[in-house]
């Protein structure tokens, strides 16, 4: 093979291998799935002559025909080697490599990766093919070829083929560190090309775009002064400009035209033609001088993104490390060790369950809080009891009234019956049980959600210890529940029972007494006939009410706090005891231990997925710390 002439100066020769080497590792390791890194891209219409421009720049004869050719992203990795003629390749895809030592074979292990991959037939896959070469004919060089864009679905293509297509290149040419290399023939109007449309929507000023011009020698006559222009950049501007080559065209293929022959006809072509040996001259055509601008742009565009490349990877590692610690540390294979494992998670959630119960932080879940909720249902209920209180007047006034009329006798106005009081009391009392009930069973409903949330954030990951968890939670719950309601409906049963300490009493009935009868003179004294009953019931309406707003006033303290103590007792204190005795008894099954430890598969995926990327991103850092 003949060497191709590059004009590098020495010193920045040895600066181009180590430079796009440090992406390319970064790209094996796989660091590609975490963050884009810099890379040239070559894309173009269907038979624009970009296998032509990769055959001429790499020196070996990539997959040809009608249709669709290169059907999976291949990334050609070039490396030039000095002192030795030897040439040597090496194709990977998936987790398969191979040794390539004829340069020959390249076209059919590309052609068999691609049907591995994409399917035999004409479909497309987005995984990437590598293929390396090591020769001293090659530049220094990483470029990744990308399907053709097709307009027209083939030979049972998908009827999509087209956006399938578009949709891979987009993946590549829409991340700011690409270079988007477009090729187009001459012989077409170059402002209607669809790879040059789409670099242009996602490059609008045209700093990553650098175009190349093929087939020349196809040019009508009387048109060559538009291609120079366009080379000139002088008619769709870009900022990195454009080049203009000559590769073998089919008849040359099917003569059997070398690629080194080649190479000498394109030179002549170019010194030789009357329009387009000045581009010769300026350096705007040949192969070599393509692959003197690409590695040039290539290098420039690394040392420009590995200090931002640093920032990401480090920011990455971050993200990483956050992500690892919601799914925490699979169990252990060694039997000892998945007990022990399975005793600290019991013992953590029970640890969590009771500090949820008395307000505690958590270590589980540190956002889960059980007694906001509490409090405002707690609240509800001394709600309830005031409201209750202040409709019972109007009962009072009727009960007073039916007394009047139909009981009293002997009593002059304003003496209080006492069976009536003692009626009047129960009713109040009495309906406010089912009510307390209710509240009951809402913060049952609380307790038990609260305690399933714990045990999802605990047991994430381990669907039958969750299950488990669950079935206990609900047992517990059903049980405290009626438990505490056969508490709260002996309490109501107690507080029928009329009773109170004479001193608490009578201070009481002095402190209503004093309400009562400043609220009366607030209101200019309210008589009889206003509120709708006789003059001498009024006497013992008033009577009434001050004691049984007294009593009542006592009762409502004492249900105000009895009831949420008896509903925290059994529903947090004894619920949170009783799943702790519940769940540590799991360790002595040991028949279950594996079965209660089997992870979630996803859950097991995407925590081996963490510790992969963890694992590269690490490897990627210091690979750029050697640079």
């Amino acid at each position: 093979m003949e060497k191709m002439s590059y004009m590098f100066s020495q010193q920045y020769e040895e600066k181009i291998r180590p430079c796009i080497d440090t992406i390319d590792n970064l790209r094996s390791l796989g660091v590609e799935k975490d963050l884009a890194l810099p890379a040239i891209v070559v894309i173009g219409d269907q038979s624009s002559g970009k296998s032509s421009i990769l055959e001429a720049l790499s020196g070996v004869a990539l997959p040809r025909g009608s249709g669709i050719v290169t059907r999976c992203p291949l990334e050609l990795k070039m490396i030039r080697t000095k002192g030795e003629d030897k040439w040597h390749g090496r194709i990977s895809y998936q987790n398969y490599e191979e040794d390539i030592d004829d340069p020959a074979e390249v076209e059919e292990k590309i052609r068999k990766a691609q049907d591995e991959m994409a399917g035999a037939g004409d479909g497309i896959s987005d995984e990437l093919i590598s293929l390396q070469i090591h020769s001293a004919n090659v530049p220094d060089l990483t470029l990744i070829d990308l399907p053709g864009i097709a307009r027209v679905a083939v030979n049972g293509q998908p009827e999509n083929i087209g956006e399938m297509i578009k949709r891979l290149i987009r993946k590549f040419i829409t991340k700011q560190e690409t270079i988007n290399l477009v090729v187009v023939p001459c012989n077409v109007d170059i402002a209607t090309t669809e790879a040059l449309q789409m670099a242009q929507e996602e490059d609008p000023q045209g700093e990553r775009t650098l175009g190349i011009l093929t087939k020349p020698d196809l040019v009508d006559k009387g048109t060559e002064g538009t291609v120079v222009d366009i080379v000139h950049n002088e008619s769709i501007h870009l900022t990195k400009g454009y080049m203009i080559v000559r590769c073998r065209g089919q008849q040359e293929i099917a003569d059997q035209v070398t690629l080194n022959e080649a190479t000498a006809t394109e030179n002549t072509f170019f010194k030789d033609h009357p329009h387009f040996s000045k581009l010769y001259e300026e350096g705007f055509a040949t192969i070599p001088k393509l692959a003197e601008k690409l590695t040039i742009e290539l290098v420039h565009h690394i040392q420009k993104s590995l200090p931002c490349l640093e920032e990401q990877i480090q920011a990455k590692l971050a993200e990483t490390h956050m992500e690892l610690e919601k799914y925490c540390n699979g169990p252990p294979s060694d039997p000892a060790e998945r007990r022990t494992f399975l005793s600290d998670k019991l013992s953590d959630f029970t640890d969590d369950a009771l500090k949820l119960t008395t307000g505690e932080a958590l270590k589980c879940a540190l956002d889960l809080l059980i007694f906001p909720e509490l409090r405002k249902e707690f609240t509800k209920w001394n709600v309830t009891l005031d409201d209750y209180a202040k409709s019972s007047i109007n009962k009072i006034k009727n009960e007073v009234d039916k007394y009047e009329a139909q009981y009293r006798g002997r009593e002059l106005p304003g003496f209080i019956n006492y069976s009536t009081f003692e009626k009047l009391v129960k009713q109040q009392i009495k309906v406010l049980e089912e009510p307390a009930i209710k509240t009951l069973n809402t913060i049952s409903d609380v307790v038990s959600k609260k305690f399933i949330q714990l045990a999802q954030y605990s047991f994430n990951g381990f669907p039958d210890l969750l299950k488990t968890a669950k079935t206990k939670i609900e047992a517990i719950k059903l049980d405290k529940e009626s438990r505490a309601e056969s508490m709260l409906r002996t309490q109501f049963k107690m507080e029928l029972i009329v009773y109170s300490q004479d001193d608490i009493y009578s201070q009481s009935l002095r402190d209503v007494k004093e309400k009562l009868e400043e609220d009366e003179e607030t209101r200019e004294g309210v008589n009889c006939s206003s509120e709708g009953i006789s003059t001498d019931s009024h006497a013992t309406l008033r009577e009434m009410r001050f004691h049984l707003e007294s009593y009542f006033t006592i009762v409502s303290k004492s249900l105000a706090n009895q009831i949420p103590k008896v509903i925290r007792y059994m529903l947090l204190q004894e619920a949170a005891l009783e799943l702790r005795r519940n769940m540590l008894e799991l360790l002595n099954d040991k028949d279950d231990l594996d079965k209660l430890l089997k992870e979630d598969f996803d859950i097991c995926q995407k925590r081996q997925s963490l510790l992969s990327r963890q694992q590269r991103l690490m490897k990627a850092r210091s690979l750029l710390a050697t640079y």
